[in-house]
């Protein structure tokens, strides 16, 4: 990876540098930051952290976390150092599979674990190294989910965001070891069915599952120009830095 971009994020308020050609982190990965419920002092892990998109967004909503990071491309953790500094955040960012997790993570407990697992199970790899191994699944999402739960301490919270079709999936994953699920739908268009699910699940625990109303992105029911037409919660989210209301936690 040698040619970048810099990208601003929250209303400009960070600014990231990504690769020029290649995955580039968006909307989700603010989504998911804004869907953990960490809160000031606690110890916060992103499994597949990229260039630290969706981890430093949470840090910079939430004061005092210590930020960790697990990456497989080097030079997506390397980025993932550098956005750390440029933003005025303080991250530690490992590099791995996190089928082989590094020792020093594996020594570690977390509040929160978050994650934005690939979405794709098959089908034509992006020519580009990094985007192909971001977008396309090679570590199958089950064990996403329990290398995550063996980071939490007991009664921590794991938050993925994935597609809405994984759901099930997921879900048989979480089973034997969390609950307290809660799950928001997120669409694009009010009447729209959800593309994508936010999930958070507590380590250990057994409370009910809580399916919200969806989220929906968009305020016009069809794309018919140029011009961004969030919704006000949307823009709240991805401008403002706004937490997600997933309920009581």
């Amino acid at each position: 990876m040698n040619e970048t971009r810099e990208d601003g994020f929250l209303g400009g308020r960070l600014r990231f540098a990504q690769p020029a050609r290649g995955y580039r982190a968006g909307a989700d990965a603010v989504m998911l930051a804004a869907a953990c419920p960490a809160r000031p002092g606690q110890a916060v892990l992103e499994l597949g952290c990229g260039a630290g998109v969706a981890l430093l967004c949470l840090g910079a909503r939430v004061p005092e976390l210590r930020l960790s990071g697990l990456e497989l491309q080097p030079d997506y953790a390397a980025l993932a150092r550098r956005n750390a500094a440029a933003n005025g955040l303080s991250a530690e960012i490992h590099e791995g599979d996190l089928a082989h997790m590094p020792a020093a993570l594996r020594a570690q407990g977390f509040d929160h674990v978050i994650a934005n697992p690939p979405y794709f199970l098959a089908g034509s790899v992006a020519p580009e190294t990094g985007r192909g191994t971001a977008r396309h699944e090679a570590t199958p999402l089950p064990d996403w989910i329990t290398a995550g739960l063996r980071r939490l301490h007991p009664g921590g919270w794991l938050t993925l965001i994935q597609r809405a079709d994984r759901l099930a999936e997921i879900l048989a994953a979480l089973a034997p070891g969390a609950g307290s699920i809660t799950i928001l739908p997120v669409a694009a268009r009010a009447g729209a069915p959800a593309g994508r699910v936010i999930l958070t699940a507590r380590k250990g625990a057994r409370g009910p599952l809580r399916l919200l109303s969806p989220f929906v992105m968009h305020a016009k029911p069809s794309h018919s120009e140029d011009a961004e037409d969030l919704t006000r919660p949307a823009q709240d989210v991805l401008r403002h830095g706004a937490a997600l209301n997933l309920g009581d936690r």
